[in-house]
């Protein structure tokens, strides 16, 4: 019992940490080719992060659709995307290449950068509760300054949502 509090008591901490207006906590990741990708190499740009639970999942894929279907909106406003889930650079590779998604997609299996935005949570799935990744989105100005938190996402309208508050 100890060791679940003392893991609620670390994400309530990590939670906290993440605020607007506040700089976002870095990150060093590989993505689907392998390569380490930093939060730091994209300074100048404003970068959307979004977490998700699981690759070629329902509501995963149609999320990652529609960034695809807006990248092109994206870097018309100096706007990078960029995902990340604890699936593995394989699990990455197959999901980026059978929806050819042009945006990075980041292998966190170790939960690094997961738990350090706060997102590894208790859920409740028909009555039966487990931890995993709460569908999140975090805008990032290029400064690393964290503009904007939105926690539970609902897939449908939230890329175009995103997208008008980046535009503003």
């Amino acid at each position: 019992m100890l060791q679940i509090s003392q893991r609620w008591f670390l994400n309530r901490r990590l939670t906290r940490m993440v605020e607007e207006g506040k700089k976002a906590p870095g990150f060093s990741l590989p993505n689907a080719d392998g390569e380490t990708i930093n939060l730091s190499d994209f300074k100048g740009k404003t970068v959307v992060l979004y977490f998700y639970p699981k690759d070629n999942t329902p509501g995963c894929t149609k999320q990652a659709c529609g960034f695809r279907d807006a990248s092109k909106e994206y870097a018309s406003v100096n706007t990078v995307v960029i995902g990340i889930s604890p699936d593995n650079q394989a699990s990455h590779q197959k999901f980026r290449d059978k929806f050819e998604l042009p945006f990075l997609l980041l292998a966190d299996p170790d939960r690094k950068a997961i738990e350090a935005y706060g997102v590894w949570k208790e859920k409740n799935m028909y009555g039966k509760k487990y931890m995993g990744v709460e569908r999140s989105t975090f805008v990032i100005d290029g400064e690393g300054i964290t503009k904007k938190i939105i926690r539970k996402v609902k897939v449908d309208g939230h890329v175009e949502s995103v997208l008008s508050m980046l535009s503003e």
